[in-house]
């Protein structure tokens, strides 16, 4: 039971009442997905404020971030992008378009494999991603900052432990 009651508290007992059989193992599971859910759905716009600061979704600064992370010369293929973003191949051309347009990343020609593309962050690209990156890690250590260090390296030992039982099931490393 969390520290202060919600809404989800609140559909969990109205369950209780109206379906005493799913017993309080199953009515703590559905309260404990309803808490991910919610967090997720508040999450989101709390997270992608900053990116919206500069003129970007979290999908943009996802790619960026990719690239910027894979080390120099900042290059990538689509289909490595993808699969590192957990995205399908319409999607990634959807946000490279984007961000060629906008100047943020440049494709051109594999000149190992003519058959490929390669993606690269433009100087552009770089400048936006190293600035935004350091306001998006204080916006979440604030987001964050209601609970305590222990709490956080808690928590983040449990979502890994329950992404990694579940990786098996959705068949992938996520």
């Amino acid at each position: 039971m969390p520290d202060v009651e919600d809404a989800i508290d609140d559909i969990a007992d109205q369950w209780r009442r109206e379906r005493p059989d799913l017993g309080e193992e199953g009515l703590a599971a559905m309260a404990l997905f309803g808490r991910l859910g919610r967090l997720a759905q508040v999450a989101g716009p709390l997270v992608g404020r900053t990116f919206a600061r500069h003129g970007m979704g979290t999908g943009d600064f996802d790619v960026l971030a990719a690239l910027r992370r894979s080390g120099e010369p900042y290059t990538l293929t689509p289909t490595a992008l993808a699969r590192t973003l957990m995205l399908s191949p319409a999607a990634m051309t959807n946000r490279l378009d984007k961000l060629e347009a906008a100047g943020r990343v440049e494709r051109k020609l594999d000149p190992d494999n003519r058959r490929s593309m390669l993606v690269s962050l433009t100087a552009a690209g770089r400048e936006l991603v190293d600035a935004v990156v350091g306001e998006h890690v204080a916006n979440e250590r604030a987001l964050l900052s209601v609970l305590t260090a222990a709490d956080r390296a808690r928590l983040d030992t449990l979502l890994g432990r329950l992404l990694a039982g579940w990786s098996e099931t959705v068949g992938g490393d996520h």
